[in-house]
């Protein structure tokens, strides 16, 4: 019988011990949740195949599709039980927010206990989670994102700079923290940065995500989403709807490739941001960010593969090249779970 540890931030008690992040939570708790029950679900399908998760014992029980649950009431617990299941379990996944280090830190419980990640390790997680050095990064290897700097929040706007402009935390996720900028006048809130930031120009076009599953040797990409987000200037996600229309998909599944080029080889299911400019030929696409964890695309994709797309990650994870269907159809797909 196959193990896998599925761990959620939002919903496996890490509120208990990072406080500064637990005021996140609403909506990224339904988006957690509903990220974590379908990836258990699918890994449940699997012949020969459980799933374990915790539970944080303030919320509702989770559904029977979702795996067996162990609650949480405090940190101490949520540490050790983790431990304790990462380290007997054939694989574990691990879903949290790069936001202090929540992520990180996890990542590297793992790794302490020498659990087999089905997700990317801490080296990759340090450099996706601070998206200052992975823009440098992609930048130094030719790799397109938006002309922006490192901002110490609480700090005077540049009048420098070419707005509009996007100031975000430097370890943002979530659409968490993000503000728009009319000019080097206008007002933001630096309480929601955290300790570093990022500022950048607002550029136009099309957003939009690839997934794609690591592996030794192996980064298969899966179909483009394009994202919605809110019309306010929060830039909140609000979900997203796939496959993209076959050019901006090539031109989307190219630049993502080139992103992950230039960063650690990995594993398991990994999300590059993207925006999609006006110019036909992708000369003004940009990288916006790397997502070390599995993000909420995962729902809507699940749908339009006729094979478990769970099974595919463990497959290309383990080394295995697979050949993945997908049906015909259009999905589109909420953060917090429905898809229509």
């Amino acid at each position: 019988m196959q193990r896998i540890f599925v761990y959620e931030y939002f919903t496996g008690g890490g509120s208990y011990a990072d406080f500064a992040t637990a005021g996140f939570r609403p909506p990224l708790i339904d988006e957690g949740d509903a990220m974590a029950a379908a990836l258990a679900s699918d890994f449940q399908a699997i012949p020969g195949t459980s799933v374990v998760r915790l539970r944080d014992a303030r919320l509702p029980p989770e559904p029977v599709t979702a795996g067996a649950a162990v609650a949480i009431s405090s940190a101490r617990q949520e540490r050790e039980t983790f431990a304790e299941l990462a380290a007997g379990c054939d694989w574990s996944v691990i879903i949290a927010p790069e936001q202090n280090g929540a992520l990180w830190q996890r990542t590297r419980w793992a790794e302490s206990v020498r659990a087999r990640l089905l997700c990317p390790h801490s080296r990759f997680v340090s450099i996706a989670s601070d998206k200052n050095q992975t823009a440098d990064l992609l930048h130094q290897h030719g790799v397109a994102v938006p002309a922006g700097r490192k901002f110490q929040p609480g700090a005077s706007l540049p009048t420098d700079f070419r707005y509009p402009a996007i100031l975000k935390p430097a370890d943002g996720a979530g659409s968490i923290g993000v503000q728009l900028l009319r000019d080097s006048t206008s007002p933001y809130d630096a309480t929601i940065l955290g300790p570093a930031a990022r500022l950048e120009p607002l550029c136009p076009g099309i957003a939009a995500s690839v997934a794609v599953l690591c592996g030794p040797g192996i980064r298969q990409g899966l179909p483009a989403c394009r994202q919605q987000l809110g019309a306010d200037d929060r830039f909140q996600y609000l979900g997203g709807s796939a496959p993209l229309e076959p050019d901006l998909a090539q031109r989307a599944q190219r630049l993502a490739q080139a992103a992950l080029g230039c960063l650690p080889p990995t594993q398991g299911y990994v999300g590059v941001d993207l925006v999609l400019g006006p110019a036909e030929d992708g000369r003004d696409d940009i990288v916006v960010e790397i997502n070390p964890r599995l993000t909420t695309s995962y729902i809507g994709l699940r749908h339009l593969l006729k094979t478990n797309l769970a099974a595919a990650m463990i497959d290309v994870a383990a080394g295995r090249r697979v050949e993945l269907c997908f049906a015909r159809q259009r999905v589109e797909f909420r953060a917090e779970g429905r898809v229509r």
